[in-house]
């Protein structure tokens, strides 16, 4: 990693190595600020696909929901139609 040059009789170190240290710091400093904008951004909590489909379900249970009730209504009022028929003597 660091290399040792002789001068007279002191020793210089030569620290090539700080240079890819820094190198490496940059990119993974400049990799993790962009993780953190993607994770943080609103472009990624909703998908459009999901969501349309969502809301088409959402309907459809809605309008499967609304006919089961009219239909539960409608057979109510049948049946008291015909109870009120019966109590009038107007059906056998």
């Amino acid at each position: 990693m660091c290399r040792a040059i002789v001068r007279g009789c002191s020793l210089v170190r030569i620290a090539p190595a700080m240079i890819d240290y820094f190198a490496l710091a940059l990119g993974h400093g400049l990799l993790a600020i962009a993780l953190l904008r993607m994770v943080f951004s609103d472009d990624l909590d909703v998908d459009p696909a999901i969501t349309a489909n969502h809301d088409a379900e959402t309907q459809a249970r809605a309008d499967a929901l609304a006919t089961r009730k009219q239909a539960a209504r409608d057979q109510a009022h049948g049946e008291a139609d015909t109870e009120a028929r019966n109590a009038a003597g107007l059906e056998s």
